[in-house]
């Protein structure tokens, strides 16, 4: 537990940063663009981190899961850049396809579809969860971190020229672009400074090949990271599809404040999972105590959003984007509950259960994704929001059940005392005639 206290520390310490500097560049792309302009940029953002989102493996997971469990780093991390390169290969045809309909489905101007389509690309080719993972293999947490702030700190100085000498969509979205390229090289170049990359090791068949359940760990992984890209990037996009790039662009800003909690609850998870992968016997204590203090937590930061979004909207965003408190709030309660669920859920994965936090997941954030329609006409942007609440809150309720259930099998198959042995069969008596 001092363990975990202190990357937690750490990881909250990088979000800190990360949530000063959010600050500068959201209120110089909400004022210098407006609220039509940021529309634009919302939706650019969000596809390209959509579909490197949809693409993209949790290889940090992997780089933990079987490198902690005795093949060492070296494969674990040739398996995890083997799936990074069929990623970029993916998700570079899927945001083709994407960029070239978008016109039919999203209200993008042409003259930004290429930008849109070099967006996608580079962030594609950023892709560092293999680098995070072998930094979290071996606990550094404070490199890690110190490696990831290079992001918000090249977006902040980014906005401020774009502000300066490129106040358009195109010069913020460069912005974005230039700083997702020099974390992921600051990334790398931490993480290969501590832990030699052997390149000779990339293989797709050398893990599968001593782990049977592998590859079902594999996807259980990839599409519980992509049902969470779903619940944030897709759902940007379906609300500019359905409501306009207006509303695309105030539920961006309303969910970036009011759903910094689930910034935290990641970063909670991305703390706890090393350690209940390598601490079996105290993973549930450690989880439980963990969902009780992030429930303390998520009262608190929801009660500031009631009492001061309006403000803090209004000082960041400005005037314009005043009409989204309600909304923020909303999403703040579910903020709220997915820091709750952060722990359940890592405890689920770090079993062995991906496959089930998966279905938890997947099941209520299908089902958000279908109501939108309904809700954006019922109530706009709160609706939205509501939806999403309605998500997070079936989910952790999920989450729930399903560890109670686990710890019920566990006790049935494993009880404190041995079970009396079963005497043989007695022979059945021969048939009179």
């Amino acid at each position: 537990m001092k363990r975990l206290w202190q990357n937690i520390g750490w990881l909250l310490t990088g979000r800190g940063f990360n949530a000063v500097m959010s600050l500068v560049y959201l209120a110089l792309a909400t004022r210098t663009l407006g609220l039509e302009g940021f529309g634009y940029f919302a939706i650019i953002v969000a596809l390209g981190q959509a579909v490197t989102g949809l693409a993209n493996f949790q290889t940090w997971q992997f780089v933990v899961r079987w490198g902690a469990n005795g093949d060492g780093p070296a494969p674990a991390t040739g398996f995890a850049i083997a799936l990074d390169m069929l990623s970029v290969f993916v998700g570079t045809i899927a945001a083709a396809i994407l960029v070239w309909t978008a016109p039919l489905w999203l209200p993008l101007p042409q003259d930004l579809l290429w930008l849109t389509f070099g967006y996608c690309v580079v962030s594609l080719l950023s892709i560092r969860t293999t680098p995070i993972g072998l930094l979290r293999l071996h606990f550094e947490f404070k490199k890690a971190t110190a490696a990831e702030a290079v992001q918000p700190l090249i977006r902040a100085v980014g906005a401020v020229l774009a502000w300066q000498f490129m106040p358009t969509v195109t010069g913020f979205i460069l912005a974005w672009a230039a700083s997702e390229v020099c974390v992921a090289i600051a990334l790398w170049w931490v993480a290969a400074r501590h832990e030699k990359i052997d390149l000779s090791h990339i293989s797709l068949r050398t893990i599968p090949r001593k782990h049977r359940d592998a590859w079902r760990f594999v996807m259980s992984t990839n599409l519980t990271g992509s049902l969470n890209i779903a619940a944030k990037q897709v759902m940007i996009l379906l609300v500019g599809s359905l409501g306009g790039e207006e509303l695309a662009g105030g539920f961006r800003v309303a969910s970036q404040l009011g759903q910094a909690l689930v910034q935290l609850a990641q970063t909670v998870s991305k703390a706890i999972y090393p350690e209940l992968v390598h601490a079996k016997e105290e993973a549930m204590l450690m989880a439980r105590r963990m969902a009780n203090i992030a429930l303390i937590g998520g009262v608190l930061a929801v009660l500031v959003a009631i009492f001061g979004g309006r403000w803090g909207l209004e000082i960041i965003a400005g005037d314009e984007f005043s009409g989204f408190y309600w909304a923020m709030v909303i999403l703040a309660i579910a903020g709220a509950v997915e820091l709750v669920g952060a722990s359940l859920e890592s405890l689920l994965v770090s079993a062995g259960k991906a496959h089930t936090a998966f279905i938890v997941r997947a099941v209520p954030t299908l089902l958000a994704l279908v109501l939108l329609d309904t809700a954006i006409d019922w109530n706009g942007a709160k609706g939205a929001a509501f939806a999403v609440l309605g998500s997070s809150s079936l989910a952790v309720i999920g989450f729930y059940v399903a560890i109670i259930n686990m710890q019920q099998i566990r006790i049935t198959v494993s009880p404190d005392e041995p079970l009396p042995e079963t005497p043989p069969e007695t022979p059945p008596k021969a048939k009179q005639n």
